[in-house]
């Protein structure tokens, strides 16, 4: 329970009803008062009280309305409001609690039940509030139980290839870009750019021999390379949240491809999660646009092109229009990542360091 008194809006038209209701809880409450309900919603706004006694017929605006537009605002949705009335009618009853009243108190007021009804409810009040402070306090601890994780998984990746630091999260940008512009929340997108970090987990199961290897790819080579999705599945599906139930996805379908010549499992078109879908266009992009052991790095202009002329068969068609719609941003989003490469700022450290201000905000 709080530490000063609880504040309590009373609201009649009638001066010897707020008379007596100034006789029954002064004692006990912080009390204002308002004569109709206009003057409520200017009390309340003002005064914040824990809770309000509202009379139902008023002039100007009855307590129904005023009730109403209580619930309707932000500042005072949470107010509890007890209508205090000489109707009796089931009807009034059920308007005054779908308009969001907690209770009614009928006239003529017993003090015994006026002081019952808003302890009680006063107490249901601050225990809701508790709760909902509890929800915040575990809704950030899961949120940073999983940056803690996907931060594990990115370096995990990077002592087994030295190239993956930078390009994770760089193709997570590119990802997140482009969902943003397909029409997914901002929220949604931040969530796929945390979850496409985590898309090449599962190259920790693969040997160095064949991931660092220099030259082209045995047959067998490639058939134990084309293994790390389903490694990756494995690992990312063990926790249910929809973050990695997304990375889960990405990680098992990004190598599929629109026309069903991808891997691991021959997916074609829509069967495809859309979260793989973006993935694929941007993890390619990016591959084609750095240095690797066994390749130079290709120019923007061309990696584009090669990104329309697989357009339809590799890639999802109206993935790469978003893609080629959003290449200013593109641009900019390899630029800064370059830059930041440059520096010699390492890409998990700077995302730590930024993590209030970043796109990890919005994990859970």
């Amino acid at each position: 329970m709080k530490d000063h008194k609880w504040r309590v809006l009373v609201v009649d038209d009638e001066p010897n009803n707020l008379q007596l209701m100034r006789h029954i809880l002064s004692g006990d409450y912080q009390l204002s008062f308002a004569i109709n309900g206009l003057n409520a919603l200017e009390a309340a706004r003002k005064v914040m009280p824990d809770i309000i006694l509202m009379d139902i017929m008023m002039p100007q605006m009855d307590g129904y309305e005023a009730c109403k537009r209580l619930k309707s605002d932000k500042n005072t949705a949470h107010i509890p409001v007890i209508f205090i009335t000489s109707m009796s009618d089931t009807e009034d009853e059920s308007r005054g609690f779908e308009l969001g009243g907690v209770d009614y108190i009928t006239k003529p007021v017993a003090k015994m039940t006026v002081l019952a009804r808003v302890s009680t409810h006063l107490a249901l009040h601050d225990q809701q509030i508790a709760c909902e402070k509890r929800v915040v306090e575990r809704t950030a601890e899961l949120e940073a139980s999983q940056r803690s994780a996907v931060f594990m998984l990115g370096e995990a990746g990077d002592y087994n290839d030295t190239d993956t630091g930078v390009h994770i999260w760089r193709m997570a940008s590119y990802s997140s870009a482009i969902a943003r512009f397909r029409g997914w929340s901002i929220e949604r997108a931040q969530m796929l750019e945390l979850a496409a970090a985590m898309h090449d987990i599962g190259k920790v199961g693969i040997p160095d021999s064949i991931l660092k290897k220099s030259g082209p790819l045995s047959d067998d080579e490639w058939k134990t390379m084309k293994t790390h999705p389903k490694i990756g599945y494995s690992i990312l599906s063990k926790s249910n949240t929809p973050l990695f139930c997304m990375a889960s996805d990405v990680a098992m379908f990004h190598h599929e491809k629109w026309n069903g010549t991808g891997y691991p499992n021959q997916l074609k078109g829509l069967d495809i999660p859309e979260s793989a879908r973006c993935v694929a266009v941007a993890d390619v992009f990016d591959a084609l646009t750095m240095k690797r052991p066994y390749k130079e790095a290709w120019s923007i202009e061309l990696a584009i092109e090669e990104i329309i002329k697989n357009s339809g068969s590799h890639f999802d068609p109206e993935l790469v229009q978003c893609f080629l719609n959003i290449e200013p941003e593109i641009r900019y989003i390899k630029k800064t990542w370059e830059q930041m490469e440059n520096d010699g700022i390492k890409a998990s450290e700077h995302l730590k360091k930024n993590w209030d201000c970043n796109l990890l905000r919005s994990v859970c």
